[in-house]
């Protein structure tokens, strides 16, 4: 399989100039379709999907605002905001429509995306995220954040004296492990880091990570968006959680138990995947490109 490299270019939106990746296509007639990454990532989490494409389609992931080649767009930040961003990547794109994906985070601005823009979004593949659940009695949104994200939250404060030493904060990370490390996933990670050796930092804005994760867990608006889809949507579910624990994010019972339409949304499980290996891992990454490529079934329905 050839090592695709993704080209870099820009979009104006409110505030600022968006970064965005773009994987080509071979053939230059093929489709575009839309990857949104999760809350503290950027478009190069997307490496490996695009590698599992093989350049059947373009793959274009935007640098959300306040992540990465988009870190100066100003805020207001929000799941919303994201949404507006995507449809304006679509318009500079040239598209009317078409295929949305999201991780994590991204799932929830795919699904608003649809919902905020009609007719934009074709379909919708939803990797391990858009449906929410309450938050259990006496936990706080702070609380709920650090106990989700854990390690990845904790980074944003810490300062890192090298390169290496922020692969090595990585490579303890309960999710990951030696297996998962290829040049996508070092170029992805490292893609994060500004500022100079003795002091890299994350490129996230917190602002726009505590606002986003607020909304992930508490915006009614974004909690509603995957029942008010009006488009069709897969839901791929990994096995395990973010911190490599034996419960996922979310598992048959629970989405079961959310209730939602079998007509707009089916859901997927990808077993032998955490959260992040879902997306970055080669195993879970290929579960995503199939789905990305899976023509919907008649009548347009999933």
């Amino acid at each position: 399989m050839t090592d695709r490299h993704p080209q870099r270019t820009t979009v104006a939106v409110p505030g600022g100039d968006l970064a965005v990746l773009r994987w080509p296509a071979d053939d230059p007639a093929a489709p575009t379709v839309l990857a949104l990454h999760g809350i503290t990532a950027n478009g190069l989490a997307w490496g490996e999907v695009a590698e599992q494409l093989a350049g059947r389609v373009a793959l274009v992931a935007p640098d959300l605002r306040g992540r990465a080649g988009s870190r100066a767009v100003a805020g207001p930040y929000g799941l919303a905001r994201h949404a507006d961003d995507a449809a304006a990547v679509l318009d500079h794109l040239g598209l009317d429509d078409a295929v949305v994906a999201g991780h994590s985070m991204g799932a929830w601005v795919a699904a608003l995306t649809a919902v905020r823009h009609p007719g934009r979004v074709r379909r919708a593949v939803l990797v391990d995220g858009a449906v929410s659940f309450p938050l259990p009695d006496g936990v706080t949104e702070d609380d709920a954040l650090a106990a989700v994200l854990g390690p990845a939250l904790a980074r944003l404060g810490q300062a890192f004296p090298s390169r290496d030493a922020y692969r090595d904060f990585w490579r303890e990370h309960p999710a990951f492990g030696d297996d998962l490390w290829t040049a996508r996933l070092d170029a992805h990670l490292l893609y994060d880091l500004v500022g100079d050796e003795p002091e890299l930092r994350s490129s996230c804005v917190a602002e726009a990570v505590h606002t986003d994760g607020s909304q992930v867990l508490l915006d009614p608006e974004a909690a509603e968006a995957i029942r008010k889809l009006p488009c069709p949507a897969t839901l791929l579910w990994a096995e395990r959680g973010l911190l490599d624990q034996p419960q996922g994010m979310y598992d048959a019972d629970r989405l079961t138990a959310a209730a939602l339409d079998p007509v707009t949304v089916t859901t997927v499980a990808a077993p032998g995947t955490n959260h992040y290996t879902v997306l970055l891992g080669e195993r879970g990454a290929r579960a995503v490109a199939d789905l990305i490529l899976a023509e919907p079934r008649a009548e347009g329905r999933p």
